[in-house]
């Protein structure tokens, strides 16, 4: 897409949440996080965005809405929400999509938007197994419109109707879940646990928690995590141990207050580490020599 922002979101964030006894699924937190803002993350450049369901707290400002009746299904949810939309483009996610990615969020308004030689209303994902997420989807709005007011014109309601008629009535693009968890759903407490497992896993765990706490404190601020990495171990082997947390909380500030790369004050801390080292090698190197060679702290015994 030529302008990033040129989309509105849709989340829909309402349901009964049967199979978790009723409890306000949005609101359950994954990593520390409520899943309806850790949706919301991903959608952040959005132009506008509404959240259809209960009113809640959100880690940023959206629109609320309810459709009509509560609790009346995904089509009656999605026709209120495009009540408050302009943009051209509009993504539509459900709540409950705890590794969703901005990267998949690009790739389904790139391929919704993208020029082909049959026009197409829109983008959804598909997931690991072939199946079609309608829910993790970029529509072009005049035809969503469209489609939505023929089927009440027919149907005589939108309340309770399936998804089904409407993306029959679509010309839309499949896009493959690169990842393969971009649609995974919290519907059960089981699909929680597995949820709040997998953020804790090796591989996974240092990304969650530095995006979880820039969330908690309000900054956008990139982080090259190796380079961070690199720099800790280089000030605590280089200088003291407690030297690592503190050299990199001081990158992050500077970083902050100047508006500079992480990565390259990561490389300038990095590089200073190494000099301190090599000093200390040095001074070590040449008190040995006035030892007789003995180690620093030691003396030659006697012969």
């Amino acid at each position: 897409m030529s302008d990033d922002t040129d989309y509105d979101a849709i989340v829909l964030a309402g349901g009964a949440a049967r199979r978790l006894g009723g409890a306000d699924k949005p609101a359950l937190a994954v990593g520390g996080r409520a899943l309806l803002d850790r949706v919301l993350a991903v959608c952040r450049d959005a132009a506008a965005t509404v959240v259809v369901g209960p009113a809640r707290p959100t880690a940023r400002p959206v629109v609320q809405t309810r459709e009509d009746p509560p609790g009346g299904g995904p089509l009656a949810a999605l026709d209120a929400g495009l009540r408050h939309t302009t943009a051209p483009t509009v993504l539509v996610l459900s709540a409950d999509l705890p590794f969703l990615t901005a990267a998949t969020v690009r790739a389904l308004l790139d391929a919704a938007t993208a020029s082909a030689a049959s026009p197409r209303d829109g983008a959804l994902l598909r997931d690991a197994d072939g199946r079609d997420q309608p829910l993790v989807a970029a529509y072009r709005s005049v035809p969503l419109c469209r489609a939505l007011d023929r089927l009440r014109v027919e149907r005589g309601t939108l309340t309770d109707l399936p998804l089904r008629p409407l993306l029959s009535a679509l010309a839309l693009a499949r896009v493959p879940d690169a990842s393969a968890t971009a649609s995974f759903d919290c519907d059960t407490w089981e699909d929680l646990g597995t949820a709040r497992a997998r953020i804790r896993e090796h591989g996974h765990v240092l990304d969650e928690w530095i995006t979880a706490v820039k969330a908690e404190l309000g900054i956008d601020l990139d982080v090259d995590t190796a380079a961070l990495l690199d720099l800790a171990r280089d000030a605590a082997h280089g200088v003291a141990r407690p030297a690592a947390p503190l050299t990199t909380f001081l990158i992050g500030y500077a970083a902050g207050q100047q508006g500079r790369d992480v990565a390259e004050l990561a490389q300038r801390a990095a590089a200073l580490a190494e000099r301190w080292a090599a000093e200390a090698a040095t001074e070590e190197a040449a008190a040995a020599r006035t030892t007789g060679g003995a180690p620093a702290g030691e003396t030659k015994p006697a012969e």
